[in-house]
């Protein structure tokens, strides 16, 4: 499987049954219509997947339904992030055992490490555990920036082959595609930014709302790429209502009450997160209308 990423991959919710256990059956049927709608990789164990709530145990076994379920038709980029160099390495093995075909990693959070302390933990991870790695700069949830020029210094180890780029600065954006290793991928975090990205020369997308559109995201991204912007603008219209909709609270607050709704999984979530409000529901269910991906 090649190790260079493109094209719309899914960052998936965890289904949970009431209670609060990992809903292994409603995450087999998840990742079989994902990969059935045309999604080009499944994202496990992201934030979107509550990864942060999960036991390590539970984040492995959720990883290897994910690729016992894949079967090998998609890749499988397993969150595996800790703010702990040594931990981030022993989940990045683990995950890897049980069938993950990339990592996907996260600047370490709270400790907010200078520059070139992020390049110490990434550098040390991407040599221990020999799988492509893809760096994740989210700023709004870690409290720490991965800037262009860390990027593209890291850009530079053979096992770093991208970055999930979701600080929300297209100008930073744009200075990580610049003299970056001609095999490192710059994909879309942020599914609204998505279109000027690719405009801008990226790969793809990390995506929140292909967990309820992936066929429509995935058109929107293939479009991109291929030059057809006024197609791919078109399909941006079009789930621009959800691209917002899914974002009114935090993640994947919305993202799961989309999926109850039509019927993939239960809108259960781990506390601290809650469900959505009683007057969001609306909104999520009018988005999804518009985009007709429910009746």
């Amino acid at each position: 499987m090649d190790s260079r990423l493109v094209g719309c991959g899914t960052a998936l919710v965890t289904p949970f049954v009431p209670g609060g256990a990992v809903d292994e059956r409603a995450l087999r049927g998840l990742v079989d219509w994902q990969i059935d709608e045309g999604i080009d990789f499944l994202v496990p164990c992201g934030s979107t997947g509550e990864a942060a709530t999960m036991s390590v145990d539970e984040h492995v076994r959720v990883v290897e339904i994910t690729a016992q379920q894949a079967k090998e038709r998609v890749p499988v980029v397993a969150g595996a992030g800790s703010n702990d160099t040594v931990k981030a390495i022993e989940l990045s093995r683990r995950v890897r055992e049980v069938g993950a075909t990339h990592l996907l990693h996260v600047s370490p959070m709270y400790s907010k490490p200078p520059q070139r302390g992020i390049v110490a933990h990434f550098t040390a991870i991407a040599d221990a555990v020999d799988l492509p790695i893809i760096l994740y700069n989210v700023p709004s949830r870690t409290g720490g920036n991965i800037d262009a020029s860390t990027t593209r210094e890291l850009s530079r180890h053979p096992r770093i082959v991208g970055i999930k780029e979701a600080s929300g600065n297209l100008a930073q954006v744009t200075d990580c595609m610049s003299a970056r290793n001609a095999s490192f991928t710059v994909l879309s975090g942020d599914d609204e930014l998505t279109l000027p990205i690719l405009a801008l020369g990226g790969d793809g997308l990390i995506s929140v709302i292909s967990n309820a559109t992936p066929r429509l995201m995935t058109q929107l991204v293939r479009a991109g790429r291929e030059g057809r912007f006024d197609e791919a603008r078109a399909v941006h219209e079009q789930l621009l209502p959800w691209m917002r909709a899914a974002f009114v609270e935090s993640n994947p607050l919305p993202v799961k009450a989309a999926l109850a709704m039509l019927g993939k999984c239960e809108n259960v979530l781990r506390s601290p997160l809650v469900p959505l409000a009683d007057g969001r529901y609306d909104l999520v269910r009018d988005a999804l209308r518009a985009a007709g991906a429910l009746q």
